[in-house]
């Protein structure tokens, strides 16, 4: 079981930044492969990075490449989503997540974080 909780949400202007955090319960944090996903008011909820079990590997949604950086401290338990020069169109509630297989197969949600960016 892992358990996973967001936080560093809030309201912040366009061009600026945020940190999210999820903290992850559970000894087995380490056997998941992480990621951070978003969904907008009337919107599916989309992928926006993801980082493997070692923190080796990244990747990212195409909206959000070069602005966006995962990470994952496994010592921690905690996986990070820094979010720079952010736009309007990057408003969402945004959830952290863990699979053992693939993006499309998530075991466990957090509860989610809403991001406001204003214009």
């Amino acid at each position: 079981q892992v358990q996973l909780v967001e936080s560093g949400g809030g309201l912040v202007q366009a061009g600026g930044s945020l940190r999210l955090s999820c903290a992850g319960s559970g000894r087995t944090f380490s056997n998941y492969a992480m990621g951070w996903f978003r969904q907008a008011p009337g919107k599916e909820r989309e992928i926006v990075a993801a980082v493997s079990r070692n923190g080796g590997v990244t990747d990212y949604a195409d909206s959000v490449k070069g602005r966006f950086t995962i990470s994952r401290d496994n010592a921690a338990n905690t996986v990070y989503l820094q979010m720079n020069s952010l736009k309007p169109e990057d408003t969402a509630a945004y959830f952290c997540a863990a699979w053992y297989f693939s993006w499309n197969s998530v075991n466990y949600w957090g509860q989610g974080t809403q991001v406001t960016v204003s214009a």
